[in-house]
């Protein structure tokens, strides 16, 4: 079970979501979330929400487990499902099973409101029911918590507004509307988080990892970035995210760029000696020309940083009509030197790329990958595992929708960039390597671009 605090300070602060796996307590996180505040704050009103009444009410719902927590501390109500404790607060259980059902309670107001299993409403009722969201008692600040597994037809909504939002279990403002953004708070919940079900239900992990990968991902591992049709179903961001650290001066670094003036997608990288990639800055910006994506891109990089080379899209190589001059020689005149041209072999590169997603167990027989990405990286981190197969030809990845394929984009240029190797004599990872002429090697040296470029 999770905790969440709100002080007196957190007076921005608008929407809390715990999400994750299943049995990872979240349910009960809510239930104690009530019982807190309706002890803290004196005849507030507490709205918990469902989707269908029966949710509320079968076994292992909200209103059975609320008995076993609550009985002999508070008084229950049953034909009204409502829960008054002593210091006359509220708990009151609703449910929203049709679209239209949110207006049933547009004269009443809760100082809190929590949803449980979130990701079964749509954005219009979340956003409907945060208007019924205000204080009623002087002293408390209103909120809304909401609880959920990955899945559902509010998936989209719902990794939007939380898991894509910032840095998971911190306070990040998000744009939820044009010009509008609130405070949210997203932390995630596993089933090792629940130790009394685990111990209660050992077999329940066991349950869960039987199922099919997709279900498996998202119901016990709480994979937000697992679902039907992805193109990478190697990302996970367990894996594949870490926190920013200090760059050695001496690892080598080199940019990668797709352009488009929709948006310009840059990633720097820095390569460490044994030839894992680290993504550790991003640019991700829509409707600069190709002047001002360059000053940006040279304004983002540290006077004191050697960037070996920038790997761009092949399109920028191609003259424009209206100046006669190609993209690369317009970013070169506004000061983006060392520009090389992308291979813009599509399998081939998101072959490579898969390669360096592949999760291996490293020394210390911790899961790693070959690609790792900083975390504050959050247009990539969202935009990769939404890549989804092209209908025509499922070994290519979708060029469709744009707003997600820039990034992904300029990350295959980046690979692509990179030696193709292959692992000898099934020696570990980052060993022994051998080349497409058979050379062997220790360690990345090389590839499809200038050996002046990328030589160590």
């Amino acid at each position: 079970m999770r905790v969440v605090i709100i002080s007196p300070q957190s007076q921005e602060l608008w929407a809390i979501e715990s999400g994750g796996a299943a049995g990872g307590g979240k349910s009960d996180a809510l239930i104690g979330m009530a019982t807190v505040a309706a002890f803290t704050f004196p005849g507030i009103s507490i709205g918990y929400f469902r989707r269908e009444f029966p949710d509320l009410e079968g076994p292992g719902g909200a209103i059975m487990r609320s008995k076993e927590i609550l009985s002999g501390i508070a008084s229950y109500h049953a034909t009204q499902h409502r829960w008054t404790f002593p210091t006359k607060s509220i708990l009151q259980f609703c449910h929203c099973k049709d679209e239209n059902d949110v207006y049933g309670y547009k004269s009443q107001q809760f100082d809190i409101v929590l949803i449980d299993e979130s990701t079964e409403f749509t954005r219009f009722q979340y956003r409907y029911l945060l208007t019924r969201n205000r204080a009623t008692k002087k002293g408390i600040i209103p909120f809304m918590a909401l609880a959920t597994n990955p899945g559902g037809p509010g998936h989209g909504w719902f990794r939007d507004d939380f898991v894509d939002a910032g840095p998971f279990e911190q306070v990040n403002d998000v744009e939820v509307e044009p010009t509008v953004f609130e405070k949210h708070i997203f932390i995630p919940a596993k089933l090792s988080d629940n130790l009394i079900l685990e111990k209660r239900d050992p077999g329940y992990r066991a349950s869960l990892a039987a199922q099919s990968e997709l279900i498996r991902r998202q119901l016990l591992e709480g994979d937000w970035d697992a679902y039907a049709g992805q193109y990478y179903p190697e990302f996970k961001r367990d894996i594949h995210v870490v926190k920013p650290f200090d760059i050695p001066e001496y690892w080598k670094r080199f940019r990668s760029l797709d352009y488009g003036l929709d948006t310009t997608a840059c990633y720097w990288w820095a390569v460490d000696t044994h030839g894992k990639c680290f993504i550790y800055r991003e640019l991700h910006e829509p409707n600069l020309n190709l002047s001002q994506a360059a000053k940006k891109i040279l304004d983002m990089t540290p006077s004191d940083e050697k960037i070996s080379y920038t790997v761009a899209s092949p399109d920028l190589w191609n003259r424009r009509q209206e100046t006669g001059k190609s993209g690369m020689e317009i970013m070169i005149q506004a000061g983006l030197t060392g520009l090389i041209k992308a291979n813009n072999s599509r399998i081939p590169g998101w072959r490579a790329l898969r390669e360096y997603l592949t999760p291996y167990k490293d020394e210390q027989e911790i899961m790693t990958a070959n690609l790792q990405i900083f975390s504050h990286c959050m247009n990539l981190i969202k935009c990769l595992p939404l890549l989804q197969h092209d209908e025509t030809n499922p070994e290519d990845a979708a060029d469709k929708p744009h707003n997600i394929t820039h990034a992904p984009e300029s990350i295959r240029y980046g690979v692509a960039s990179r030696p193709q190797l292959t692992f000898v004599n099934n020696a570990k990872p980052r060993d022994t390597f051998i080349y497409r002429d058979n050379t062997e090697v220790n360690g990345y040296t090389g590839g499809e671009i200038p050996r002046s470029y990328i030589d160590w």
